[in-house]
């Protein structure tokens, strides 16, 4: 892991600003998003429809937290948990041989593929190095 104060203050201000703008574009647009999730054909309807709701709110608001510095624990596992969910999610569609857009940044996104799944790592990396940061470190 990685404490530098400056890194970390980096990864906040990258990973937060990231969830906020990716929260943003699925909260204008909340049946594109459901779309999204529905073209993985992992959940039933009616989860797709609350996910699609519930899901960029909890990005949007985990992603100003860690801005902020408020919560700043509890928002980089929040983060982190998602962020292991779309790896595994967009894993299981390239398994399964599913062509689809990841839904990230709503009418924006790109490609589901490995190159998305890297990305998600990096951003985890980031992500799980301010969870286990000291707080003298933020």
């Amino acid at each position: 892991m990685i404490w530098n104060k400056w890194f970390l203050l980096g990864s906040r201000l990258i990973v937060g600003g990231l969830f906020i703008w990716a929260g943003i574009l699925k909260i204008i647009d909340p049946l594109d998003f459901a779309q999204s999730i529905e073209n993985y054909r992992v959940f039933p309807r009616f989860v797709v429809f609350i996910v699609a709701i519930v899901l960029p709110w909890v990005e949007a608001l985990s992603g100003l937290f860690l801005i902020i510095g408020l919560f700043w624990r509890s928002s980089s596992l929040i983060i982190s948990i998602l962020l292991i969910g779309f790896i595994g999610l967009v894993a299981i569609a390239m398994l399964r041989g599913i062509d689809t857009t990841c839904g990230c940044f709503g009418s924006l996104s790109r490609k589901a593929d490995f190159s998305l799944i890297l990305m998600d790592m990096a951003m985890l990396f980031l992500a799980l190095n301010i969870f286990f940061a000291k707080r003298r470190s933020l």
